[in-house]
Parts: structure tokens; sequence; C-alpha cells
């Protein structure tokens, strides 16, 4: 609620005089729908809800920055807990706060410091709500460092998308997505109108490839840090499975295990440089995030914040990237929509494989491995003659070990044939995706449905 207080009324209008000048009068780059009100600050300040995901660097500036904008209710995300290299740039924690959750620290030092400002900490993962939790939000701002984290919101967003009889989206349906990323001096900010402009997988391609470090060096010859992590993490883990699961990035006790395995390789082949944040590093595929990177990524998502709340002007369109690694140089262009995208495309989805021979974990590698889809770790269910029948599921044990047999057999062999359905679920999406297998050694016609 807003502080209607007389001492309140006088200060208002100072405080928020650049944010009157810009809302309160027209303008020759406003939204066409832009309309002056002394009331669009009222609706920043009291009706608004932001949703911010991510509390680490970037979600630290977000945070800031909307809650001295004038933006009221905010709600923000993020499963992690403070650790100590944290602090030299996530300027929301104290060494006093390590190892509390960062989304409730972060949420009590904005309450404390901004009067006024209500920002409420959910210390969850993000697979961990629904629709009708994410259906609230007027505008999702992503601070993530996570590639599987941002298909899957994106896929949420676009869930939520209603469709009239002539198949135009529903606009009381839409909730736009600012996402921001940093990779060491380099950054860039996009605006993502789900179903409208390009999503996240429709760009796979722009996210950097994982480094690769060939098996016989990291088994044989290691000469970084980098190979005996690398073989703690792909060798040793799988042979004593410290904790029944898999590895787990966010987990202390994962990292601490495999920091002290792959110590204990680095002194046998005398080799230095090992720490827990490079172990953290290598474990999550992050890249050393720079304070001043994340300042100016932040400020441009929450500038596109106002903008979209506000329509005072045409928000950006629709990519923007930043690099400061010699001088400092930006580019804004606009990515273009798939029309066979995995996630926002309307088409069914076909599936092309060179032959029904193919063996189920050939597939599983090829969904996995294959840039236009890029998943983790897909199960697979089969439709056929009217009957599901799953064929692999790797994130229930009992399941897996029933079906693991299953990943020798051909999809032949399991009764799948040209025009088959399968239905694929993956971390990186909410929803199952559903295709139809075209065979290219079939000569016969496609059999849909």
């Amino acid at each position: 609620m807003m502080d209607t207080s007389p001492s309140s009324q006088e200060t208002l209008p100072r405080r928020w005089c650049h944010l009157r000048k810009v809302l309160e009068r027209s303008g020759p780059f406003c939204h066409p729908g832009f309309e002056p009100s002394s009331e669009i600050l009222n609706f920043i300040m009291s009706s608004c809800k932001i949703l911010i995901i991510g509390a680490g660097g970037l979600g630290c500036e977000l945070l800031k920055n909307l809650a001295l904008m004038g933006f009221k209710e905010i709600h923000v995300i993020d499963m992690d807990t403070i650790d100590l290299s944290n602090l030299n740039r996530q300027f929301l924690f104290r060494r006093k706060d390590i190892g509390l959750p960062k989304a409730e620290v972060a949420a009590k030092f904005i309450n404390t410091r901004i009067p006024g400002c209500n920002v409420t900490p959910h210390f969850n993962k993000i697979q961990d709500f629904d629709e009708d939790f994410y259906r609230q939000f007027h505008i999702v701002v992503c601070g993530l460092d996570s590639v599987v984290a941002r298909r899957w919101i994106n896929g949420m967003l676009l869930s939520l998308l209603s469709y009239d009889e002539t198949g135009e989206i529903e606009q009381s349906s839409l909730i736009p997505m600012i996402d921001g990323g940093t990779e060491g001096f380099k950054g860039n900010a996009r605006v993502i109108l789900p179903g409208m402009s390009a999503c996240v997988d429709c760009t796979l391609d722009l996210f950097p490839p994982q480094v690769v470090y060939p098996l016989c060096t990291i088994a044989n010859t290691p000469r970084l840090p980098e190979h005996c992590i690398e073989y703690v993490k792909l060798i040793q883990w799988p042979k004593e499975n410290p904790f029944d699961t898999g590895i787990d990035g966010d987990d202390p006790a994962h990292i601490n295990w495999i920091y002290e395995k792959a110590s204990e390789r680095a002194n046998q082949f005398n080799i230095q440089g090992m720490t827990y944040r490079l172990v953290q590093g290598v474990v999550k595929n992050i890249i050393p995030a720079v304070a001043s990177t994340n300042a100016v990524i932040a400020s441009a998502c929450t500038t596109e914040v106002f903008k979209i709340a506000t329509s005072c002007c045409m928000p950006l369109n629709n990519y923007m990237v930043f690099n400061d690694v010699d001088g400092i140089y930006t580019y804004t262009y606009e990515a273009e929509k798939k029309s066979d995208c995995l996630a926002c495309s309307q088409k069914a989805k076909t599936l092309e494989i060179k032959s029904g021979n193919m063996k189920l974990q050939e597939l599983i590698d090829f969904l996995s491995e294959n840039p236009a889809y890029q998943m983790k770790s897909p199960g697979i269910t089969s439709y056929v003659g009217g009957k599901n029948r799953t064929l692999y599921l790797p994130t229930v044990a009992s399941i897996e070990e029933k079906t693991r047999d299953n990943l020798k057999k051909s999809l032949l062999e399991l009764g799948l044939q040209n025009g088959s359905e399968i239905m694929v679920a993956d971390v990186t999406s909410p929803n199952t995706m559903i295709f139809v297998l075209k065979m290219l050694d079939c000569k016969e016609n496609m059999i849909i449905g």
C-alpha cells in the first residue's frame, strides 16, 4: 500500500520528479498507445507485480534498480545460499549472511533500506511453482546463469498463452520476459514477447558451446586442474555414486566431494591451482562474473521493464549485446522468430531420423547433442495403437531400471514406425513435447496419428 500521509505527499513529487517528466507528457519516442497520465506512476507503485528470477550478481542489481525506480510489488526466486565468493559483487549480502538463502536475505535488505517496497522471497526452484503462480505477474525478469532454467521459464510463459477463435494471442494472457545474461566482460539484454517475438529456444545457437576436454587426456595425462575436476565428474562419481543421485552443481555437499577428490588427483600429478570456486565453475559451466558488466546489463533490463510497464517508450526490438573487453561496444538487432521453433511454434513437430534401426540410446543422444534440441535428460513415451508406453524415464530410479534395456533396442523393435508419435519430457521445458517420427529410409507414406 502507498503511504498517503501528508509528509509522503510532500516528498513524493520531488523524489519522483524525473519519472513524472517522462510519464506525464508525450514525446517523439513514445509507444503509439501511450497516454500521458499521473495514474501511470500510481500503477507502478501500487499494482504492477514484477517477478525477478535469480538473486545473484544480476538479481541484486535488478532488485535495487526496480525498487529505487518505484516498483513496490516484487517477488524474487532463488534456490541458492550465499557463499563467500559472492560477496565481491552481490552487494546485498554481508559476511554474516553466508549460508543463508539469497532470496530471503536480498528481500530483507531491500525492504529495510527502501521503505514502502514489498519484496517477497521464494527460496525455491522455479519448477516448484505452477501456472497460477506465474500468471499473477505483469512482467518476468531473468537474471539466471543457467540455459536450462531460461528454457524452462520460457516454456512456462508460452504455456500461459490463450488464443482466440482466429488463432490470435489474447493480449491479457501475454506476460513479457526481460532476460539478461553476462559472461565476464560481455553481456546481453533481450525483450521476449511470448508467442510474438523470438523466444529463448528460437535462438539456442547463440549460447556458447560447452567446453569439452578429451577423455584420453582426462584419464591418462591431466595437465590442468579442470582435467582433474572432469575426471572426478565423469569417471569417479559414476563409480562411487556418493550420494545415490546425479551431480547437483547447487548442492555444497556435492561440490565439496568433487573438490576433495579432484584435489587428491591434482596432487598426484603435481597440478596447481585447484580451488573450490574453480570446481563450482567447471561443474556448472560458469564463467566468472564481473560486477561492472552486471550493473550495465541490469540497468538495461530495468529500463526495458519500465518501458513495457508504462508504454512511455518503444521497447527494445529485441536483442542488445554489450562488450567492454576492448573499449565499450553495444549493438542492437532483431532476433527472428523461428517458424519451426521447438518451444513457440504452433506447427506439428517432425523429428527426422535416418533409420528405424536407430537404437533408443542413439535417439536420446541425438536429442541431447543436436543444436536444435539441446536436451539434458530426455524421457521418451510412445503412442502406438492408441496406447501410451514408457520407453525410457531417467528421472525416476525404479522406472529407469525397468526401462534401461530399451536403450539397446531399435525403434522398430520398440514398435515405432514412420509416422509414429513419441512424447518427450525434459528438464528444459515444463511441457511434454510431441514429435512425429519421419524415418528417412522409409519409402512408405507417413502415418500421422
